[in-house]
């Protein structure tokens, strides 16, 4: 996994095979699969490679299909579904050994004025006085050594709080809540698409601990299953991902094995940059016959 920025878009910096079909490579990894914002952030930037520069994406939205080969290639075959003179549509599939392991439908729009508003964002504790979520971990068990503490050097984690532990104030109408500061952890190159493709990338942090929360589970706890099922961004306004950004998370329902979580993202002046969706499988596990 990338460990700072400049690996962060060496990953994402795909390679051109033909017209509309690229390749995207791996770094080495202790993950057990394809990291789900990794296949998001370089199905965009196939995507995004295939439209004139003067389009801008908006929104995407895409499903996980198959667990990815973490020693094998990507392959992103673009189809251009539509060239409007406001908008562009490019739908994505990924595939390794023959098969999808991941589609998306990304939108592009040439820059237009609009109505313009937006939700505030809520009072929080700065990023500075947020719990550092991997120095906690490894606080709270000094004696490990596990490689997946450096699976995630590549973005800074600040832990505010979650409808959980009593950190955030009481909301009677979402029982399911959880708050994040984000950034990548080291300067991107000022081009805003790599703020939006790191971003991307960075979007498939944190999500389900909000769907938890109201259980008492935390994300990685062996009694759970947890694997992203949807994920949708829309792209309001231009922000920096290698600057502090709140994910502010709730979940309105969990069922069916499932767990939804929709999150507001705000850049540090209080500008909404993006709203993220995000379904995912939640199972709990009961032993060793337990589904997989």
């Amino acid at each position: 996994m990338p460990r700072n920025a400049d690996e962060l878009v060496e990953l994402l910096d795909l390679e051109r095979l033909d017209d509309n079909l690229f390749r995207g490579h791996q770094m080495p990894s202790v993950l057990p699969r394809v990291f789900g914002g990794q296949a998001a952030a370089q199905a965009l930037v196939a995507a995004n490679r295939t439209v004139d520069p003067s389009y801008a994406v908006h929104s995407l939205h895409s499903y996980f299909l198959q667990p990815g080969d973490t020693g094998a290639p990507t392959i992103f075959d673009v189809d251009n579904l539509r060239d409007g003179r406001s908008f562009a549509t490019r739908r994505v599939v990924a595939r390794q050994h023959g098969r999808p392991i991941y589609a998306m439908t990304a939108n592009f729009q040439r820059a237009e004025e609009g109505f313009d508003h937006q939700e505030p964002m809520p009072e929080v504790i700065a990023p500075e006085d947020a719990i550092d979520a991997r120095a906690a971990g490894r606080a709270a068990d000094p004696g490990r050594d596990s490689p997946m503490d450096s699976e995630w050097d590549v973005v800074d984690f600040r832990y505010v709080g979650s409808s959980a532990d009593g950190l955030l104030p009481e909301d009677g109408e979402q029982t399911a809540r959880q708050r994040f500061w984000l950034r990548v952890s080291s300067a991107l190159p000022d081009d805003p698409f790599w703020h939006v493709a790191a971003f991307t990338y960075l979007s498939d942090m944190t999500l389900m601990g909000a769907a938890l929360a109201p259980h008492g589970v935390r994300v990685g706890s062996p009694e759970t299953l947890i694997a992203s099922l949807d994920h949708s961004v829309w792209f309001h306004r231009p922000f920096r991902a290698d600057e502090w950004w709140l994910y502010d998370q709730v979940s309105p329902a969990a069922a069916g094995g499932r767990g939804l979580v929709l999150a507001k993202v705000y850049a540090q002046d209080g500008t909404l940059g993006a709203t993220v969706a995000q379904e995912a499988l939640l199972r709990r596990r009961t032993g060793p016959g337990s589904p997989a």
